[in-house]
């Protein structure tokens, strides 16, 4: 009777066990890679970081000291604070954070407010030209995903593009007054996918899902276009796409960009867990338009994340899992750039545009 009940427990057990993994939800799936393959620590960047994509997370004169420390310890030079802020909230993060010398540059927004009454291009010039005696040094991050430029701080704008002619004085200010823009056109191209079985970047394009049905919503490819638009008509204007334009799907849609405007740029933040996943084809990329792109993370300040970034660039591991960055449930590879890549990445092209 024993040995039958042994059975029939083991039995029950394996079944149930089955059963389990049937009921497995995607969401609670959760890979520990088993390879015992290199596994790199990088505790500080190779050579000096400026990061050109932060926004101002700290909110307070302790917090921004400790991300001060932690910038210190991963070899962060600098950060370019994305505000996305005008008016009296840019100027008081201009407060908090020019306590910190050089080790942060500000950029603000544009002041969207009355863009469809006549003379809204004058006014805005205005609140460019008082926040850049402020210490902005730079516009951005704008964003638009379709319907239109939303960051910016205090007014979102409905179908107003970046190659709308209302746009042309406040890019020509840029200009002149050597302010880069910082810009955000469409997203990952897994956000405009069918949210189906098919997807491969189903669990994190759910959540930043693109209604492709919106009424006046421009598509990826257009979205693209309106930014090359820009870039062309205003070549004395610097422009950084951020995030690889988001066409990590096809870089070479942005190489094409980059190979044709002197006065374009791309930032890399953000977009690590989509390239990492394809290694050879974006180191590749990184070699061929070495001159043209910056680092940037996008992605907070915990220390964890500066190491991740700095062991996706420099280190060749292979097939490594971090959920802390996304959502996706690929491995990360890394991409072993070269010392000549590496510098310029960090902290040379940077250097240029700042300049």
């Amino acid at each position: 009777m024993k040995v039958y009940a042994i059975i029939f427990f083991s039995v029950v057990f394996i079944s149930n066990t089955v059963r389990a993994q049937e009921d497995m939800l995607l969401k609670d799936y959760d890979p520990v890679s088993i390879y015992n393959i290199p596994k790199t620590k990088i505790a500080k960047a190779k050579f000096p970081v400026v990061d050109f994509h932060s926004h101002p997370n700290p909110k307070s004169e302790l917090e921004i000291r400790e991300w001060v420390k932690t910038m210190d310890k991963f070899g962060i030079a600098k950060s370019i604070i994305l505000t996305y802020q005008t008016g009296k909230s840019f100027d008081s993060i201009v407060n908090l954070y020019s306590k910190y010398g050089d080790r942060f540059e500000l950029w603000c927004g544009f002041d969207f407010t009355g863009y469809n009454e006549k003379g809204w291009s004058k006014n805005a010039v205005k609140e460019l030209e008082r926040c850049y005696k402020m210490g902005a040094r730079g516009v951005g991050e704008l964003g638009d995903k379709g319907l239109g430029f939303f960051y910016s701080k205090p007014t979102p704008t409905k179908g107003m593009h970046a190659d709308d002619e209302r746009m042309k004085a406040l890019w020509e200010k840029c200009g002149e007054l050597g302010m880069p823009v910082s810009i955000h056109v469409a997203d990952p191209m897994w956000m405009y996918e069918p949210m189906d079985v098919h997807n491969d970047g189903l669990m994190n394009a759910y959540k930043w899902r693109i209604d492709t049905q919106k009424e006046g919503l421009l598509t990826h490819g257009q979205l693209i276009a309106t930014l090359e638009n820009a870039v062309r008509e205003n070549p004395k204007t610097t422009f950084i796409a951020c995030h690889f334009a988001n066409c990590s799907h096809d870089l070479e849609i942005l190489g094409r960009l980059l190979g044709k405007y002197d006065n374009m740029y791309a930032d890399i933040s953000a977009r690590f867990a989509e390239t990492a996943a394809v290694p050879r084809y974006t180191k590749r990329f990184y070699e061929k338009y070495q001159d043209k792109l910056v680092y940037g993370t996008d992605m907070g300040n915990d220390p964890e994340m500066y190491e991740l970034t700095f062991r996706i660039l420099e280190t060749e591991d292979e097939h490594f899992y971090d959920k802390n960055i996304s959502s996706y449930h690929w491995s990360f590879n890394g991409l072993g750039l070269s010392d000549e890549v590496l510098k310029k990445v960090y902290n040379e092209n940077a250097k240029k545009i700042l300049d």
